[in-house]
């Protein structure tokens, strides 16, 4: 069935693929948690959605071995790699994720903030991801339905489009806001990583 092939080839691929950042970027225990709820939040509203609008008529999923109408093994996409390494990035060049001597803070900004070395450029970049994401997710969406027909996604509404948009801003940030949330309840830690070239002590 497509869902069985999809989540023999495919899943493994988008796990190791996020543990892949996780080890270039090493972010503290606090952040790998904190990108994993986030990314879970916007997975959970994902499928929740897409089971609105089945049952709405706004779109649906023609692959084989669906559960409840549901695609369940697509979802670790939006969980690890729109969800989890988007926040990882976001920490990382926002400025929170920056070097400060062996110490890093795991508080990402609200919008992102001039700390660190290559403040501008990471600032530019941190703020190019919270915009970027929701809107590759959504044209990944359109392209997929409505231009090459290539995936299992079908739009059978003029509302799809719209609704799809709304959708991405809507899981993405709130997932993001998750992320954020969790990281100003953990005190600042200092990185498994040393990053001045000294060795940790123990």
């Amino acid at each position: 069935m497509d869902i069985q092939i999809y989540a023999i080839h495919v899943v493994p691929f988008v796990i190791i693929v996020y543990f892949a950042f996780v080890l270039f970027l090493h972010p503290p225990k606090a952040v790998i948690l904190a990108s994993l709820a986030g990314g879970l939040v916007m997975a959970v509203i994902n499928a929740l959605a897409d089971l609105l609008a089945y049952y709405a008529s706004w779109w649906h999923y023609t692959a084989s071995g669906l559960i409840l109408q549901l695609p369940l093994p697509f979802y670790l996409t939006p969980m690890l790699i729109y969800g989890g390494v988007a926040y990882m990035l976001v920490w990382r060049f926002g400025g929170t994720g920056q070097a400060q001597g062996l110490h890093l803070s795991t508080q990402p900004p609200l919008v992102p903030t001039q700390v660190g070395r290559g403040e501008g450029r990471g600032r530019w970049l941190a703020l190019a991801f919270l915009v970027g994401v929701p809107l590759i997710g959504f044209g990944r969406d359109l392209l997929d339905a409505e231009v090459t027909h290539s995936s299992y996604l079908v739009w059978d509404s003029t509302l799809a489009g719209p609704i799809d948009f709304v959708l991405w801003l809507a899981m993405f940030y709130a997932g993001y806001a998750v992320f954020r949330v969790m990281l100003r309840n953990q005190p600042a830690r200092q990185s498994a990583y040393p990053v001045s070239g000294e060795k940790s002590n123990g």
